[in-house]
């Protein structure tokens, strides 16, 4: 078809050669070692065991693409056949010297493995370790890595970090405080030891028989005393987030007066008798905007301000709910409010007899007294003014209700012994100091003569309550004079007026009850007419301190004076200070007194204070103080 030029074959016959060998070597080449080592055997088998493929005109195929390619020559007539063999001869031995070196590099490579795992076992004696070798540079990195992921595991778990706690554990805080303390009682002459009556003890305990010669039950007012007291308190707080805490205090204390938490040393049987412990403290708190609000209940501190102990005990607890608020209406005045609501006392819940409610009918069932419940309720708004960095004036006025304290005069009940019980006995003050105007709330029946109380001559047991009502108002203020920094003057003043008391009521229950009723003027006559109630609804404090306002460091001090006037009923006298003139109201006289830091949170406490009573029975009483204290 085509024509043919002489020369054509041998042009071709170079290119031709170049392909074929190509072609036959990159296969070779492409294989790696292992495949080589594979495929030898076969190879050699199949140039021994088949013939070499021939070539041919026509169209067979092959799974060679270089024999097809010489065949495709030849067919074109580039090629001549016998050309044709030789150029696949020459492929096929050149893809044998391949394979043939690639399968020799692979043994020999096999060997040399060999070789240095026998190498390396030989130095090695058995049972040795291969350990890889890691720079110290990676070492360094690596320890620095671990570490720092330790280290932040323990930072937010808190379970490793030197001096911190679980974050849980951070939220609690405790703390305490600690006072020894010598106490003198000293007594001039003059005081009357018959007439200073504890009507605490009789209330307390069993009823005091009005018939008998006996006296009744009486404080100390002629005999000096001398105390060594200590009191501890330890307590807890609470952080429970979202405004709320929780807090429990535990206090010493001889018994469970309101107003003392002090531990006579050598008291209560002595002979190094252990002491106990009560619970002073346990409350919940919420505080909301700022701090500007705050919810208390439970047993909390007192929540109104008093800057001095005219009419609270410093140390008194609060049984109830305060609801407390301030705000900063403009730059250094701040007004503020509380109030609040405070059991006194709540009825017993089995309270009652066991006589029949029917005193005629002897089948009927036990009575059971109604609830004579006693609460405090009370209010206070007031104002802190900053005039400048130095000067500043606090002052509060308060209004408090004592509901439900006044003694109630019984119905007419037949008392045979100290164990029996009439209606109103539970209008008598669960607890009290010593001041207070009080009467007795028994109307007992006479029985006929020769029977019972003959006549009402003998068993005349009596329970004493509260004669008046209490409302008092208190008028408190402070001026801080910080001019002398941190050398202060401090001014502090209080007054009190009861406006729930009556003169012409107390009078007409002088008149009544006789001596049986206490804060009465000398008799007119000499003794056989009990004289005039001369108790009064009034009382004030003033006192000036120079110094450290709180002493906390060593050489920190401060000094004091003041003069202290407290009537009769110008507050229950249960909840006033229990030092001066050794607790309760109708009092009056001065205190000084001065503290000085010995170090970090101690410091030593020196006061004098001399009382005289106001009105009825006379009574002074000088009280010395040393106390040392300390607080964590």
């Amino acid at each position: 078809m085509f024509k043919k030029r002489a020369h054509a074959e041998w042009r071709a016959l170079p290119l031709a050669v170049s392909l074929g060998a190509l072609a036959c070597a990159t296969p070779a080449v492409g294989q790696t070692a292992d495949q080589a080592a594979d495929q030898a055997p076969a190879a050699a088998a199949k140039r021994t065991d088949t013939k070499k493929p021939k070539v041919s005109s026509t169209k067979p195929t092959s799974s060679n693409a270089t024999v097809n390619l010489v065949n495709l020559l030849v067919q074109q007539g580039v090629l001549k056949e016998e050309q044709a063999q030789a150029l696949i001869k020459q492929a096929e031995d050149e893809a044998y010297v391949s394979r043939q070196a690639a399968k020799d590099a692979t043994a020999k490579a096999d060997d040399a493995t060999k070789a240095a795992t026998a190498a390396a076992a030989a130095a090695q004696p058995p049972g040795t370790r291969h350990v890889t070798y890691v720079p110290e540079v990676v070492k360094r990195q690596l320890r620095e890595e671990i570490k720092q992921e330790v280290m932040a595991k323990a930072q937010k778990e808190n379970w490793a970090s030197p001096g911190t706690y679980p974050e849980w554990a951070q939220r609690i805080r405790f703390h305490g405080d600690a006072r020894v303390r010598y106490q003198g009682n000293y007594f001039p002459t003059g005081n009357d030891q018959a007439g200073a009556a504890n009507y605490n003890a009789i209330n307390t305990g069993s009823p005091y028989d009005i018939s008998s010669n006996a006296f009744g039950p009486t404080y100390d007012a002629t005999q000096d005393r001398n105390q060594f007291r200590f009191r501890g308190r330890l307590g807890m707080e609470a952080d429970l987030l979202y405004g709320f805490t929780a807090g429990l205090r535990i206090a010493t204390g001889e018994n469970s007066s309101p107003v003392s938490t002090n531990q006579t040393l050598g008291g209560g049987g002595g002979n190094f008798s252990k002491y106990g412990v009560w619970l002073d403290r346990g409350y919940i708190n919420w505080q909301t905007w700022g701090d500007d609000l705050r919810i208390s209940a439970g047993r909390i501190d007192n929540p109104f301000w008093s800057p001095t102990d005219l009419v609270w005990y410093k140390e008194l607890g609060f049984d109830g709910f305060a609801v407390q608020a301030k705000h900063e209406v403009w730059e250094g005045f701040t007004p503020f409010v509380v109030g609040g609501a405070f059991p006194i006392y709540n009825t017993d819940f089995n309270a009652g007899n066991n006589l029949p409610v029917d005193p005629n009918n002897l089948n009927s069932p036990p009575s059971k007294f109604p609830s004579h419940d006693k609460w405090l309720f009370g209010g206070q708004v007031g104002f802190n003014a900053r005039f400048s960095p130095e000067y500043a004036f606090r002052f509060g006025v308060a209004f408090y209700d004592f509901d439900n304290v006044q003694g109630q005069f019984s119905s007419p009940c037949r008392i045979s012994s100290a164990s029996d019980v009439c209606n109103t006995d539970l209008t008598r003050p669960g607890f009290a100091q010593k001041g207070n105007t009080y009467f007795p709330l028994r109307q007992i029946i006479a029985d006929p003569i020769g029977t019972g109380n003959n006549g009402g001559q003998i068993n005349q047991f009596e329970y004493f309550g509260l004669v008046s009502q209490y409302r008092p108002v208190v008028v408190s203020g402070q001026l801080d004079l910080g001019h002398f920094h941190p050398a202060h003057i401090v001014l502090d003043g209080e007054y009190v007026y009861n406006t729930a008391f009556s003169r012409s009521f107390m009078n007409a229950a002088a008149a009544t009850y006789g001596v049986l009723m206490n804060n009465r003027a000398p008799s007119p006559d000499g003794g056989n007419t009990p004289g005039p109630f001369n108790g009064g609804n009034q009382g004030w404090l003033g006192r000036v301190t120079v110094g450290n306002r709180e002493i906390k460091h060593l050489w920190d001090w401060n000094v004091h004076a003041g003069y202290k006037y407290l009537e009769s009923d110008a507050t229950i006298d249960a909840f006033a200070d229990s030092d001066f003139g050794l607790g309760g109201t109708n009092l009056k006289g001065y205190f000084v007194g001065g503290n000085i830091g010995l170090g970090e949170n101690v410091w030593a406490t020196l006061r004098w204070m001399s009382a005289n009573s106001i009105a009825g029975s006379p009574y002074a009483v000088d009280v010395l103080q040393v106390d040392l204290n300390a607080k964590f």
